[in-house]
């Protein structure tokens, strides 16, 4: 039958998992990372996922579909008892096994690395003294956390811009783009943790490189959560 079912883009979804935990039908899971319809007959179509997601990634569609199944949807519930996580995988909790190894002894206390002042994304003007000839940092929330040496390895000598797109439910990709562009920046480094939902800064930032037409050296920096460096 020809009936009204939800879409998910794959490029503009950034795993957040937010739909899942919306749609109280549990049609929709977190596979491999991003968000996906796991079952036509699960989604009865009333869209409780669409404002719950932060990059416009969910519309409706009309399409050949089973047709919306209430028996199979409680049975489906039935089988996951206990419930299983179908949101985000940073929301999952977990304990880290930290080694409490006697640390080296300091010369003195840690000195910030922290090169301007506002940091946050959203808060930062699109054009300042400070970004003149700056090595940019584009760095996930989390990593300052996760990473015990972050403002040595990665804050020095580079002007920080950090930011959550989970938490922030905005693209920061316009705003990157307008930086790149209207300064003079020297390159570009991304500090992402591992998690799926993390992805969404990556990708802004990799669109705002792409947008500004400029040929600027970037890498990305991805973190485990308990603090290593992946690649």
């Amino acid at each position: 039958m020809i009936r009204k079912i939800i879409h998910i883009d794959r490029e503009k979804c950034n795993g957040c998992g937010a739909c899942a935990a919306a749609c109280h039908e549990g049609a929709i899971g977190v596979v491999e990372g991003k968000a996906q319809l796991l079952r036509d007959d699960y989604c009865d179509g009333l869209g409780d996922c669409l404002p719950a997601c932060p990059t416009g990634a969910i519309s409706f569609v009309e399409r050949e579909a089973a047709a919306y199944d209430q028996t199979a949807v409680e049975e489906n519930r039935k089988r996951q008892a206990p419930p299983q996580p179908t949101g985000c995988p940073g929301h999952q909790p977990r304990r880290l096994n930290v080694h409490a190894a006697a640390p080296a002894p300091m010369p003195g206390p840690a000195v910030s690395q922290l090169g301007q002042w506002p940091c946050q994304i959203k808060l930062v003007p699109v054009q300042a003294p400070y970004f003149q000839g700056a090595k940019l940092l584009v760095a996930a929330d989390c990593t300052a956390y996760a990473y015990a040496n972050m403002h040595q390895d990665f804050m020095r000598g580079k002007i920080t811009l950090v930011g959550c797109p989970k938490l922030d439910a905005v693209d920061y990709s316009e705003k990157l783009t307008e930086i790149l562009k209207n300064n003079d920046i020297r390159s570009l480094t991304i500090v992402r943790m591992e998690v799926p939902c993390c992805g969404g800064l990556e990708l802004a930032a990799k669109k705002a490189l792409q947008a500004s037409g400029k040929f600027i050296p970037w890498q990305v920096i991805t973190l485990s959560v308990d603090g290593r460096i992946l690649d």
